[in-house]
């Protein structure tokens, strides 16, 4: 291709709301254009390596022996209120009335329409197993899309869905699928780790996300220094303490502590550890009172506190001064035991001589004991985010933090959907059961973006040879000035094609400096330059997107010489 048949939309200033760097240099490098919030347009470039995505999780689903199709974007709403989910699945999903005002939604996904397909096609134990996938838009109405196609709402995944007569044959092609997954990212050249996760709004039992590693990555990834256990922080298990809690050493005192509304404050303040603090985090459970209670150094994970205690709503200072008496940032558990539930952390259950809120303003109580100065809570816990240095949870080593960006993630569904909507075969015994069902699903234009978050410099992308639009950029200096250049550019180009290396040449008439600096820009993994000056020696300039210099390289055997480089790659 040639930059002068091509659209090659590059520019210098970024949007001032790009906050990160794939947002940034995906603009200025034409991959993309904003056509609204969330919702952008591809252009030549970016579609280039949007294809490459594309076609290697086709070739390794291909591989697995999983069957491509292509379902509706538009689906009915009587499925998604057949399975329950047009009432739990939020305002991210887009719902609108055709013409005859019957309500139909823009899919986010496709669960409930595959499993009526598979309750119409599927009658016997001996059409099983089977998998379909389709690579297809999206559409989820995120109420803050940013970072540019990495939380948008229009976005291009693959998500794919088996059919089993049992649960031992799911489990096999779960494995299945996180062997071929673990393929795909490594094929793409992406740093990445499967870690164990929630299942989420998808809902079913197992899950494991994959996760590209990335400091700029919404999600943080706890895995251990001692095995290969690794798991989402929402997932990874905080253990109990070790030691046993101690005798108490102090008498409850109360202490004066105005302004002083924060575990970090009062710590200073009174010259203790902020491990020796008690933060209580007040929550609505329906009509009940709780309060949560965790160490002043740990964080509280929410997910976990739902799962312990049920869905939960976080209380109103109004709620707090009616239960407690008094202002946030005050409130304890000491004598609040006949109308307050009290649930606590694992950490929290084995502390000793600690300092909680006095609910009282501008007083905190303490050397506070279990048993011997409030009673012992009605619930232990695992409520908190693990921290770096926590134990691992399988005992082995102890756990590191890292970000991470979500690029795939598989569950077992299990009996979820097909329950519900009636997906049923008859096994080898003539019994009517109902279809054990996976579902794997990959953002294929997430991994764009995340691929860019991993490989750029102050130059601009670096991508991978896998998801590089092109592989080699052909640069000659002064292309048409100079007749010399100009025909020895023509017929390497030629070559290079013959050969079938993906090659862009740039013919523009523009100043080196500006094609240099186009080609890092955009993210090619190798260039070629061709001057006058090297034609009179019969060589090239040769380098790779991340080589510090160049190299002179002759041109007789050029084509030989690149293929070896690519083949490297």
């Amino acid at each position: 291709m040639r930059t002068s048949r091509f659209h090659l939309g590059t520019i210098k200033e970024a949007p001032a709301d790009a906050e990160l760097a794939s947002h940034r240099l995906m603009i200025r490098a034409g991959y993309v254009r904003r056509l609204a919030a969330g919702i952008y347009t591809w252009l030549p470039l970016g579609l280039r390596a949007l294809r490459k995505v594309e076609a290697v999780v086709r070739e390794e689903m291909n591989r697995a022996g999983a069957i491509e199709l292509s379902m509706p974007a538009v689906q009915p709403a009587e499925l998604w209120q057949e399975s329950g989910r047009w009432q739990t699945y939020g305002p991210e999903l887009l719902r609108f009335k055709d013409r005859h005002e019957r309500d139909f939604v823009i899919q986010p996904t496709s669960e409930e329409v595959i499993t009526d397909l598979a309750r119409a096609e599927l009658k016997s134990y001996r059409q099983l197993p089977l998998h379909f996938y389709q690579i297809q838009t999206k559409f989820r109405d995120e109420r803050r899309p940013r970072f540019g196609v990495m939380r948008g709402r229009e976005f291009v995944m693959k998500d794919g869905y088996s059919f089993h007569v049992d649960h031992a044959d799911l489990e096999r092609e779960y494995r299945n699928m996180y062997d071929t997954y673990t393929r795909i990212f490594t094929r793409l050249g992406l740093r990445f780790r499967a870690v164990a996760a929630d299942t989420g709004a998808i809902g079913g039992t197992g899950s494991h996300e994959f996760q590209v590693l990335a400091d700029s990555g919404e999600d943080a990834i706890a895995y251990s220094t001692g095995s290969d256990y690794a798991a989402n922080v929402d997932l990874a298990e905080a253990l109990a303490p070790a030691e046993a809690r101690r005798a108490p050493a102090e008498q409850m005192r109360k202490v004066p502590t105005p302004g002083k509304t924060r575990c970090e404050e009062v710590a200073e303040l009174l010259k203790l550890p902020l491990a020796r603090t008690l933060k209580a985090i007040a929550v609505m459970q329906d009509e009940q009172f709780v309060l949560l209670l965790l160490r002043g150094d740990h964080e509280l994970n929410e997910l976990k506190a739902q799962k312990a205690i049920g869905a939960f709503r976080f209380a109103l200072e109004a709620e707090m001064r009616r239960a407690l008496g008094c202002p946030p940032g005050y409130i304890g558990p000491v004598g609040v035991a006949a109308r307050v539930r009290v649930v606590a952390d694992r950490s929290v259950a084995a502390m000793s001589d600690f300092v909680c809120g006095a609910n009282e303003e501008g007083f905190h109580l303490a050397g506070i004991n279990w048993r011997r100065d409030l009673p012992e809570p009605s619930l232990v816990a695992d409520l908190r985010n693990v921290m770096e240095g926590d134990p691992s949870p399988d005992g082995q080593g102890s756990l590191r933090i890292q970000r991470g960006i979500e690029v795939g993630h598989i569950f077992q569904l299990r009996t979820k959907y097909s329950g519900a909507l009636g997906a049923a075969v008859l096994d080898a015994k003539g019994e009517t059961r109902p279809l054990e069902m996976g579902c794997y699903g990959i953002g294929v234009t997430r991994v764009v973006a995340a691929a860019i978050e991993q490989h750029h410099d102050e130059r601009g992308i670096a991508l991978p040879a896998a998801l590089a639009p092109f592989a080699l950029c052909l640069v000659p200096i002064a292309y048409r000035k100079n007749e010399k250049v100009r025909a020895a550019a023509d017929r390497l180009y030629a070559e290079l094609l013959d050969a079938g290396i993906e090659v862009l040449m740039d013919d523009r008439d523009e100043r080196a400096g500006v094609l240099f600096a186009d080609m890092d820009l955009i993210g090619i993994p190798h260039r070629i330059v061709l001057a006058e000056r090297g034609l009179a020696a019969g060589e090239a300039e040769y380098k790779a997107r991340r080589d510090a210099q160049a190299r002179n390289v002759p041109l007789a055997g050029m084509v030989a010489f690149l293929k070896e480089r690519l083949a490297e790659a």
